[in-house]
């Protein structure tokens, strides 16, 4: 990369680390730590994450909030897929992480056996503190990442034109 495609990168960084859009998926008693978060407290407006968007389309960051049953899965990976890139996904609490002290046939062991998780927040429940952290982590993770403008991919006349040059 050059010195002029470091910078814009870099600009991008900074931009998406502190505009992230919310999704929140709540399904169980880590949903109360969420909403202190989001007080006046700990105030999650700090980070550029305070707007949760409850459309998976209009929101780049999933945060799957407590326990996941298997029946919940399938609908989770849905949002997921609907969401448009780039996104990133926060595992809030045990029993996001792990599957917590549920260990038996109808929960799911971690939602990383179904959709891929960039931060971990242990807990049960977390401390507002320690989701801060998370996002804190989450955010660096965010800023340090390539980001490319302008990158385009291969086109069908580029495509034809290989198999025309293989053909010959």
């Amino acid at each position: 990369m050059g010195f002029i495609e470091r910078m814009v990168s870099k600009g991008l960084g900074w931009a998406r680390k502190y505009s992230l859009f919310t999704y929140p998926y709540a399904t169980a008693c880590c949903g109360m730590e969420f909403m202190s978060v989001s007080s006046a407290r700990h105030d999650i407006a700090r980070f550029g994450a305070e707007f949760p968007r409850f459309s998976p389309r209009q929101a780049d960051m999933l945060m799957v909030i407590g326990t996941i049953n298997l029946k919940q899965a399938p609908i989770l990976k849905r949002v997921y897929e609907q969401m448009c890139e780039p996104k990133w996904v926060v595992a809030f609490g045990v029993c996001a992480s792990s599957g917590g002290f549920y260990d038996n046939y109808a929960v799911l062991q971690g939602i990383d056996r179904i959709i891929p998780v960039d931060v971990y927040i242990p807990g049960c429940p977390p401390r507002p503190e320690q989701v801060l952290d998370g996002l804190r982590l989450l955010q660096d993770k965010i800023a340090n990442q390539t980001h490319r403008v302008g990158h385009r991919g291969t086109t069908p006349h580029d495509l034809m034109a290989q198999n025309y040059s293989l053909t010959k």
